[in-house]
């Protein structure tokens, strides 16, 4: 189904408007990588004696309500006609299931730690890369041949490659030969669903993003509201002594804000992309993770870390760049 945003049938843009489109596009596509790329250091800047300070599922609530008031206001500015119209719960039941599948995955999350240690976590998660291609290709019927299925296992490498240790601690230099990992086999069962739902919520949310012949500002708004609603009923429910907005700094209205951001700029990709370009953000996000890594905490780069972005390069070149 084709969406005329706008414009009338038969429309073809200019080479202007064409170029202009295609820059600001690029733009969008580096700002997410940035976001990527700076949640972790900015986790870190928010630690106090080690430890973060404040309640995820907290933060969880702050993004989710923050993409809710973004939509609304693009709805008001840009389909401010759409107010008049009736809009039926058909359009927007199918988005709490979408919802729901995020929430639960942010939960798997936490949970997961509890029979895992973080380094092999930060391993085993890069599956989700080859989970979310697969379900893309069986459930949207995409055909990926065997030169970009290769390109989307180089990514995986790359991040298994980085996560085993792309950085290094200049006080402690043998620590990626030494990093041992472990994981139960409740963590494995655990990971693996993980891998599942992460790609099954990013493809069936492509798929009804691409389905519906509504503006994607109305169909955020529906998604975000769902998700506003699961993740606070989640919050009080196992909700703790502390505050809601306990241990909360300026730092973490960063995290708030461009995690927000980042997942309306994904909105966009998964209604005019895809996912696969999607885990092409993610990925080249190393980048900017590594940059920020050594800038701020004076890590050093490892040849796990340049295997890493050569097996990147590689993956955008066969994919994208060989006709």
């Amino acid at each position: 189904m084709v969406m005329l945003s706008g414009n009338a049938a038969g429309f073809v843009p200019s080479p202007a408007n064409w170029v202009l489109r295609r820059v600001l596009w690029g733009l969008m596509l580096i700002l997410s990588v940035a976001i990527y790329g700076s949640h972790a250091p900015l986790l870190n800047l928010c630690k106090v004696d080690g430890k973060i300070p404040f309640s995820s599922s907290s933060v969880v609530i702050l993004i989710e309500l923050t993409k809710l008031v973004f939509s609304l206001l693009f709805l008001l500015i840009w389909d401010r006609k759409l107010l008049a119209v009736a809009v039926s719960w058909y359009h927007a039941a199918p988005f709490a299931l979408s919802a729901l599948l995020y929430a639960a995955n942010n939960n798997l999350v936490v949970h997961m730690q509890l029979f895992m240690d973080p380094s092999t976590y930060q391993v085993l998660s890069n599956l989700k890369i080859v989970s979310t291609a697969l379900l893309y290709s069986f459930f949207l019927r995409q055909r990926l041949c065997m030169r970009k299925w290769l390109a989307l296992f180089l990514l995986t490498a790359a991040g298994v490659s980085y996560s085993c240790g792309g950085l290094q601690d200049p006080h402690d230099p043998g620590s990626p030969s030494r990093m041992q990992l472990h994981i139960t086999l409740v963590g494995l069962l655990l990971i693996s669903v993980y891998c599942l739902i992460s790609g099954l919520s990013a493809v069936y949310t492509e798929a009804i993003l691409k389905a519906q012949a509504l503006p994607l500002s109305l169909q955020n708004l529906f998604l975000y509201f769902f998700g506003v609603l699961l993740n606070v009923t989640g919050h009080f429910w196992s909700s703790t002594e502390g505050g809601f907005l306990e241990g909360f700094s300026s730092w973490v209205l960063v995290i708030v804000v461009s995690q927000a951001l980042n997942g309306l700029i994904m909105s966009v990709v998964m209604k005019h992309s895809s996912n696969i370009t999607r885990l092409f953000v993610i990925s080249c996000s190393i980048l900017v993770n590594a940059f920020l890594s050594v800038t701020l905490f004076d890590l050093q780069l490892t040849l796990f870390f340049f295997i890493a972005v050569a097996s990147i390069g590689l993956a955008v070149h066969l994919y994208y760049g060989v006709t």
